[in-house]
């Protein structure tokens, strides 16, 4: 049984990936966001999918009593695969030539995770927050999206048959059990465990269901509401709902998805329950304009980001404004393009699924060869200039080197020790001691931890630290290293280098230092309360005898040096790889964005106490007055402010002359 066409569903499905595209685009009115919710348009392509998917089902159910397995996915496959495929293939050479080598090695990924309809999982996996500057660089991670939807049409088919067979009677029943269960889920896990709340299935089915809900009740009943006075009513209270969600909501301070998302949710099922072609919300839904921007919505979708993307890769998308309508206007040719002569024709019945499947695999089989070269090659870097230098963090990859009857050496900190762990390990081994690791926020028991986002305390941390704690009273004689991104920690402050370069990360967890029964309302406070923390914190480690060596902030950048060095050798023909234009930053605004954690780490004095300071390495000595993030040859950070492979190895080496004068 055939579907009858919904214009007005098209309309919705044009607001929503219009929200998607200035959101994703960040369009500003006098440095005002004002699509900040444009986020929630994916939800409401959730809400839309259930609907028509539970329709198409249960139609067929209703019908004749049976569902063709194959043919739905035949419809799905028709439908889905065409234009992905063509955008993948399309970004390839983009991929190809823009990208450096660590950015490629994820794009390939992200390929062949889309592909298997995951991406959802790697994203999550992988620790990328959405909405963050680092995932605007990422062409495919909206592709997440897609992985949820086809996850939830490989198995709602299957549910809802088993559920009409067996449980006839009880299908309304166990539909709304889900959407309840999903949603209570969605909401406690965004309070606990936000990444994977964002990214997964189990959390985000309930905006689905919702739309398989009201599928149930049309086919059941025959009809939708046919009162036109609450049609009017109703439809227009959908469409506000719809409109305030996009323009109010705000993706950095929201739990998401969680209770707060009902109101785009429910002002979509609003929509589609009252929506009825003789009121005004429907004919403005119904507009020519909204349907031909509803219709190419999916190539819309799958265009824009890698776009965008590539885009800011050489920095062509966020100057002016008019740059970024270009790129937008780019995506809307391509998307009618594909539209016309991608998406239609392979959906025409005429067209032989067995020729179809033959022109999948094909594709298919070329860019999993492709994108799994790309991963094993390193980021393929026979395509970069010759002595183009590629460092990048070597995380460890191994247990730590241990051995008995040796004195331990226990490195605590955040992902800047962590940036310490494969050097210090390699030179751990050469002077039989033994390595520990502990991953903390910050080492101070007195306080919590809160994520600024939400507010919620963030117990993990106060659970590591004590392990911690455990650790160094219960053994003897220890050389314990503390090295954090200090300035997070103590200024709640992403970096801005006064030269054109500000850190505008999205980082999930900004920490707000909290003593226990006691809230730092002010920076004043907060600092009196973690220079005394620190202090106690550290006499605590020395009262137990053992030795403490303090690394000082490693300098920010607020630029990744190896995107820039690339954007040069593309760009600038007086680019040599074989000298490489050295890259810096104020030596000055170093020092005055660090002058509380020196002060307060020099105000710890104890004859066991010593210092690294790796500013030595790269501040005042290539440049003057500058801090360098390299020399003509070697790159010393991996991104903005972690140290590579050379960087970590100068401050390493320091390290162990603490260790063994």
């Amino acid at each position: 049984m055939k579907l009858i066409y919904r214009p007005e569903i098209d309309g919705v499905r044009a607001i929503a990936v219009i929200a998607v595209i200035l959101y994703h685009a960040q369009i500003s009115i006098f440095e005002y966001q004002p699509f900040k919710g444009g986020f929630i348009g994916v939800d409401i392509f959730f809400v839309i999918s259930g609907y028509l998917i539970t329709s198409i089902i249960l139609k067929e159910l209703f019908a004749s009593n049976t569902f063709s397995f194959k043919k739905f996915f035949e419809r799905r496959a028709r439908r889905i695969l065409p234009v992905l495929l063509t955008v993948m293939l399309f970004s390839l050479p983009f991929a190809w030539i823009l990208l450096i080598p660590s950015s490629l090695i994820d794009f390939c990924k992200s390929i062949i995770y889309s592909l298997g309809f995951s991406s959802n999982f790697y994203f999550w996996y992988s620790g990328q927050q959405y909405g963050a500057e680092s995932g605007l660089l990422k062409p495919f991670l909206h592709t997440w999206s897609l992985s949820v939807e086809e996850q939830f049409y490989i198995l709602f088919p299957i549910i809802i048959l088993i559920t009409y067979r067996y449980f006839k009677n009880y299908l309304i029943h166990i539909l709304v059990l889900g959407f309840l269960v999903s949603l209570g889920l969605a909401d406690w896990i965004s309070r606990n465990h936000p990444s994977f709340n964002f990214y997964v299935l189990p959390t985000r089915a309930w905006e689905l269901l919702s739309g398989s809900v009201l599928a149930y009740f049309e086919i059941k009943k025959g009809y939708r509401c046919n009162n036109m006075r609450l049609n009017s009513i109703f439809s227009f209270i959908g469409l506000l709902l719809i409109a305030h969600s996009i323009l109010f909501f705000n993706n950095e301070n929201m739990p998401h998805p969680s209770l707060h998302t009902l109101s785009p949710i429910i002002g979509t099922c609003l929509i589609i329950w009252y929506s009825n072609k003789d009121e005004f919300i429907t004919k403005i839904l119904s507009n020519k304009i909204f349907i031909g921007i509803g219709l190419i919505s999916y190539s819309l979708y799958l265009w824009h980001y890698p776009i965008f993307a590539f885009a800011r890769e050489v920095n062509f998308f966020d100057g002016y404004i008019s740059y970024k309508f270009f790129f937008i206007f780019v995506a809307f040719l391509l998307s009618i393009f594909s539209y016309n002569f991608i998406e239609k024709p392979f959906r025409d019945k005429k067209v032989q699924f067995k020729k179809i499947i033959i022109i999948f695999l094909t594709t298919i089989v070329f860019l999993i060869s492709f994108n799994y070269y790309g991963i094993k090659s390193d980021g393929i870097l026979s395509r970069l200039p010759k002595g183009m230098p590629q460092e990048k963090q070597r995380l460890m990859d191994a247990n730590f080197f241990k051995k008995e009857n040796t004195q331990k050496v226990v490195l605590i900190g955040d992902s800047h020790a962590e940036a310490l762990e494969f050097h210090l390990n390699e030179e751990i081994k050469k002077n039989d001691l033994s390595l520990y690791r502990f991953k903390t926020a910050l080492y101070l028991n007195n306080f919590n931890f809160s994520n600024k986002k939400t507010g919620k305390i963030i117990k993990s941390f106060s659970k590591s630290n004590k392990k911690l704690d455990k650790f160094i009273k219960e053994n003897s004689n220890l050389v314990v290293i503390m090295h954090y991104r200090w300035s997070i920690k103590f200024l709640e402050t992403y970096f801005d280098n006064e030269e054109g370069f500000k850190e505008q990360s999205k980082t999930l967890y900004r920490f707000i230092l909290e003593p226990t029964g006691i809230k730092t309302t002010s920076r004043k406070e907060r600092e009196k309360f973690t220079k005394e923390a620190l202090k106690n914190q550290i006499q605590n480690i020395l009262d137990e005898g053992h030795k403490l060596i303090l690394v000082y902030p490693v300098p920010e950048m607020g630029f990744h040096p190896i995107r820039l060095l690339y954007r040069k050798y593309l760009f600038e023909k007086n680019f040599s790889s074989n000298s490489l234009p050295i890259l810096s930053g104020s030596y000055e605004i170093y020092k005055k964005r660090n002058e509380l954690i020196f002060e307060i780490l020099d105000s710890i004095q104890n004859p066991n106490i010593f210092r690294v300071y790796p500013h030595n390495f790269f501040c005042d000595t290539i440049i003057k007055d500058r801090c360098v993030a390299n020399d003509k040859n070697k790159i010393f950070y991996f991104d903005d402010d972690h140290l590579s492979t050379h960087g970590s190895k100068l401050v390493a080496r320091e390290i162990m002359d603490k260790i063994n004068p």
